[in-house]
């Protein structure tokens, strides 16, 4: 587990040991320790804001140079179908999301259970499960968690819920307060919403974000700020200080995968409009979605790959 003081040297060596002018400065290995041998990195593609079809996203996620690629279950047979012909056809490899979308929690619980169980039986890497809602009681949400581990303990597939506005995990001491009854809690890391939530790069939740790092198998490499959990382009140089952040918190989940010898996803969730920001009137994107998450893609694994 990451302790406070760990934490807090990280982060303030970071700080002082780079001066950052754009995203390239992290285009670097950070390689403080031989990792374990079985440690291992896998870059994750989103078709989020992709309007075409499973051959054509698969052909373009494996020619900018991914792993595979997380996308939400696919529930009607046809479609299904096309999508792991896709995925078989270009050797990519695969992780889900799952989730309730309605408003009584008794419904929400049915939906996130029939979606659990369909998707652990095609064998994925991992499940990220938008767990909950904000808004449902803390008994409710903690009986969906404690539902997902008996599935992912009878199918030995992952499961990790996301740290996601709307969700249950929305918060720093929402969170804390999950992680601490429920030992089998492991996380999807899309701290970006954390810092729109609490309005700040989270300085003054230093215990609180070292322990959900404690808790982190998969990573959503999207950076936040403190007014939106998305900054318009990464590699302008007026989002340094949120950048450093995201790696700094980033750089922690890895040193603790390559110790302990493990796998580490991350899938890289820039997101098109509305979460990207448009011109007015045109709703014209004021940068490149795609470009960006394959540059964001290209960084990681220069960082942290073997």
């Amino acid at each position: 587990m990451i302790t406070r003081r760990q934490f807090v040297a990280a982060t303030t060596s970071l700080g002082a040991g780079m001066a950052l002018n754009s995203l390239e400065s992290f285009a670097k290995p950070v390689l403080r320790s031989i990792p374990e041998p079985n440690y291992s990195l896998l870059l994750l593609a989103t078709n989020w804001g992709f309007d075409g079809s499973w051959e054509e996203f698969a052909t373009k996620v494996k020619a900018a140079g991914y792993d595979g690629v997380e996308v939400w279950f696919p529930g009607e047979e046809k479609n299904r179908n096309e999508f792991f012909a896709a995925m078989q056809k270009h050797n990519l490899q695969y992780g889900f999301l799952v989730a309730g979308s309605d408003k009584d929690p008794s419904k929400h619980a049915e939906q996130f259970k029939l979606s659990l169980r369909a998707a652990v039986k095609v064998k994925p890497l991992y499940i990220n499960c938008h767990s909950g809602k904000d808004f449902f009681t803390y008994e409710d949400n903690k009986k969906i968690i404690d539902f997902s581990y008996e599935v992912a303990n009878e199918s030995s597939v992952p499961v990790y819920h996301e740290t996601h506005r709307g969700r249950m995990l929305y918060s720093t001491p929402i969170t804390c307060n999950f992680i601490e009854s429920t030992p089998a809690l492991r996380l999807t890391l899309d701290i970006s919403h954390w810092c729109n939530v609490h309005e700040s790069l989270l300085a003054d939740q230093q215990e609180a974000v070292a322990l959900a790092l404690s808790r982190t198998d998969h990573i959503h490499a999207r950076i936040g700020h403190a007014e939106g959990p998305q900054v318009n382009d990464p590699r302008a140089p007026e989002w340094d200080d949120a950048v450093k952040a995201h790696f700094g918190w980033w750089d922690m989940v890895v040193a603790q995968k390559r110790k302990e010898g493990q796998r580490l996803t991350i899938l890289t969730e820039f997101g098109p409009a509305n979460y990207m920001l448009t011109l007015p009137y045109t709703r014209q994107p004021v940068a490149d979605q795609w470009a960006i998450n394959v540059h964001m893609m290209e960084v990681c694994r220069k960082r942290y790959g073997n």
